[in-house]
């Protein structure tokens, strides 16, 4: 019996100590410093895997304690993919919360007004999101663009312009997804409606909208383009619109010369009636705002005064005067 008892008083000691040892090491920083450590977790990673770099990382003493910690709080499925941002004197307790609240790094990705696809795939490709071709092939998949509920053949103009916060981990769809959702949080029911009552499809408006956008220069104006537009919708005049004359050319060196104005292509709105074939850029706001509601005018013309606003007139006489005098400088 006495020697019983004292196994069981050595065995108690030890898992006393044991216990005191684990539940200290689980409280203490795995430094004293609060340097701040960018940690991975990568996808399909086990969780062995995860504390070892833990561990080497300087941030817990003890892979092996961590391990059995996360499987007896039955975390160790639960540890999300991505790029966390750890301070080294955080407990193996305060690092595991973090991680599992999915507090991964995130990195900024502003997309401006007017761009079109080419430009935003080079925007998110220099954000190190996803190469240009892979977005410009998802943006050109009809079967991506339908899944989406986008009513066009590519995905030109609604790739929302806004300021955007990825994970860098995040795939290609998912950024183009966020976008395209992010349209749709602007562009409201409302706003479809009035389309509809207006005698446009999604398409045609988000297609004037892009228009406005790139012909606007004082954001102020674009109430006013935006009539002129309408204007010769129902005139049924051409549009005319310089940007839709070198939409999709590669070549362009920044002059519109009179090539370009005869060139026949689905977008040349001095060689067609109507609207283009799709949008020409990604609108903002305000611009699909002034392609819904746009100013009461008579105007049918206007042209660039070379201070980023522009002369509006509402006969050809008028307009050609303003063009000698703003462009010609006669």
């Amino acid at each position: 019996m006495r020697v019983l008892a004292a196994i069981l008083v050595a065995a108690g000691l030890i898992l006393g100590t044991g216990g005191f040892w684990a539940w200290k090491t689980l409280h203490t920083p795995g430094s004293a410093d609060d340097r701040q450590v960018v940690f991975t977790i990568h996808p399909g990673q086990s969780l062995k895997q995860i504390a070892a770099n833990l561990e080497s990382r300087g941030l817990i003493s003890d892979a092996f304690l961590f391990t059995w910690y996360v499987r007896y709080k039955k975390a160790g499925t639960r540890l999300p993919a991505g790029e966390y941002l750890l301070s080294a004197d955080l407990t193996p307790i305060q690092i595991l919360n973090t991680l599992l609240q999915g507090k991964v790094r995130l990195y900024r990705l502003t997309i401006p007004e007017g761009l079109n696809m080419d430009e935003t795939a080079s925007l998110v490709a220099q954000a190190g999101f996803c190469d240009t071709k892979t977005f410009l092939d998802l943006c050109t998949d009809q079967a991506f663009i339908t899944a989406l509920s986008i009513p066009s053949h590519t995905l030109e103009g609604f790739l929302f312009p806004d300021t955007y916060f990825f994970p860098k981990s995040v795939t290609c769809r998912q950024v183009i997804k966020k976008m395209v959702d992010t349209f749709f949080t602007v562009f409201t029911p409302q706003w479809q409606e009035r389309a509809e009552t207006m005698g446009f499809t999604l398409q045609e408006i988000v297609t004037l909208a892009s228009m406005i956008e790139k012909e606007t220069g004082d954001a102020s104006e674009r109430p006013l383009i935006a009539s002129v537009f309408h204007n010769r919708l129902k005139k049924k005049m051409r549009l005319e619109s310089d940007p839709t004359v070198i939409y999709g050319d590669a070549e362009f060196d920044g002059r519109i010369r009179t090539r370009h104005l005869r060139r026949k292509t689905d977008y040349n709105t001095y060689q067609m009636h109507g609207l283009p074939k799709g949008p020409i850029a990604s609108p903002g706001a305000k611009a699909l705002e002034a392609a819904l509601f746009p100013a009461r005018s008579d105007y049918l013309f206007f042209v660039s005064k070379n201070d980023t606003t522009h002369y509006f007139s509402k006969t050809l006489a008028e307009h050609n005067r303003a063009v000698r005098k703003y462009q010609l400088n006669k």
